[in-house]
Formats: structure tokens, C-alpha cells, sequence
């Protein structure tokens, strides 16, 4: 079932996505070669926990161990926080946040280039960054969600790169998971109608090669099939 928010509802679920905005531009200087991803991880609970209200939205959510998900190069999503996880030359990194403000979740992530990358990479980071952009431009009241995913398609086709098809957008509110799943493909005028009161992060995922993932022996990090890098931006 879909959930319609209130303005006052959405005024607080807004206020959680300026913290993460906030946090974002903070980290960005930090990213650097010689950090650990256990590092960005405290900086990130600590940022949060700073605001009145405010908390980690994914620790501990279905038994998450750290307050962001830090994914590396191939790793796609839910990347966990380690000491030893050291950022190189050359790496990139998704940092997804999630933070919950009076009861209500906010959710966004975005991909930093370590120190200098090569221009495919960058090439994947600005598609995916753009695709992100445009979805949010199609996401419309009396649109579709189909026309979100279509947003994505199109700007996609023909960079050589792959949308990753088996993790999808969704709502947002009391959870940081809510109906209606979000994918970035898809056909528009399709899907469910976009009504007023509707809250959704739009997340696109791009890899430099297969669309194909698994998930790694934690059980939590997802990543490529064929090891190849991928970017993930996100707004709610």
C-alpha cells in the first residue's frame, strides 16, 4: 500500500534529506587516499547525531552493522563500514545515508571519485549522475512511476554502460522502505500514478559492464558479476 504524506509530514521528511545534502558536502574533502571506510562511517554518525531529532537511519535496520553503506568500485549497494577497507588512487566510492528526523526517513547516496580516476570511470559517473537528474525532472504530479525508469532508459542508451535492473527505487516515510518500488526501467505512462503526497527515492545504478550482481559472503554487499565498477546516485 502506498502511504500519502502530509505537507507537515513531507516539510520533516525534507528537513532529513537537507541533513544529508549538508553531510554530503562535508565528506566530500574527506574522501581522500589513506581513509578507511570505518572512518567515513563515524563521521557520518557523528555529523547526524549532531541535529537535534536526527539519527542513522540504516543502523541496525535488518541488522545492519554500520550508520551508511560505503560501496567500493564493484560493489554496488550496502558495502559495510571496515577498519581495514582503505580508499586507493583511483577508487570510487558510494556513500548511501539514510537519516531518521522525528520519525520520518530520508535517504540519498552519491559516488566520489578517489584522488584521480580514468575517464571511463568518470564517464560512469557522470551518466549516472545525470540519469539521476533527469529521473527526478520526470517525477511529476499526474506523471506515472514508469516515467521515471523511462527518464533513466533514455538517458542511458548508448554510453556503453548497464543499468543494474535487480535494485529499484522506493518510497520513503515512517521506513526507509515503502511502496512503490521505484525501478529505473520501464515504460512511460506506466505503473502507479503519481499523486500528490507520494514520497520516493529515485536511485539509478550504472555499471561500466554486466547489469548482473551477487551478493558477497557478508550477506550484504552487492556487486557486480564481472567485477566491473558501478555508480550509484540517489535523492528522496
Amino acid at each position: 500500500m502506498i502511504h500519502l504524506k502530509s505537507p507537515e509530514e513531507i516539510d520533516v521528511i525534507a528537513r532529513g534529506g537537507a541533513i544529508i545534502a549538508d553531510f554530503l558536502v562535508e565528506v566530500r574533502p574527506r574522501i581522500q587516499p589513506g581513509i578507511s571506510t570505518l572512518q567515513v562511517d563515524s563521521f557520518a554518525d557523528e555529523f547526524i547525531r549532531s541535529h537535534a531529532g536526527a539519527l542513522p537511519a540504516f543502523k541496525g535496520l535488518y541488522g545492519f552493522p554500520g550508520s551508511v553503506c560505503t560501496s567500493l568500485n564493484e560493489e554496488v549497494v550496502h558495502g559495510i563500514p571496515k577498519a581495514d577497507r582503505v580508499l586507493e588512487d583511483g577508487d570510487i566510492i558510494s556513500i548511501d545515508v539514510g537519516v531518521k528526523l522525528d520519525g520520518w526517513c530520508s535517504d540519498s547516496a552519491w559516488t566520489f571519485p578517489v584522488g584521480e580516476i580514468d575517464e571511463n570511470t568518470r564517464h560512469l559517473l557522470e551518466v549516472t549522475e545525470d540519469a539521476l537528474d533527469r529521473a527526478v525532472s520526470a517525477t511529476v504530479l499526474a506523471g506515472f512511476v514508469g516515467d521515471i525508469g523511462a527518464a533513466v532508459v533514455t538517458r542511458v542508451e548508448g554510453t556503453g554502460l548497464s543499468i543494474i535492473r535487480d535494485l529499484v527505487g522506493h518510497g520513503v516515510g515512517r521506513e526507509v522502505h515503502e511502496e512503490p518500488q521505484v525501478p529505473n526501467f520501464g515504460r512511460a505512462g506506466t505503473g502507479p500514478a503519481l499523486r500528490e503526497g507520494i514520497v520516493v527515492a529515485i536511485e539509478p545504478m550504472l555499471s561500466c559492464g554486466t547489469f548482473e550482481i551477487q551478493v558477497l559472503g557478508d550477506r550484504w554487499t552487492v556487486v557486480t558479476k564481472d567485477g566491473t565498477p558501478t555508480a550509484h546516485f540517489e535523492h528522496t
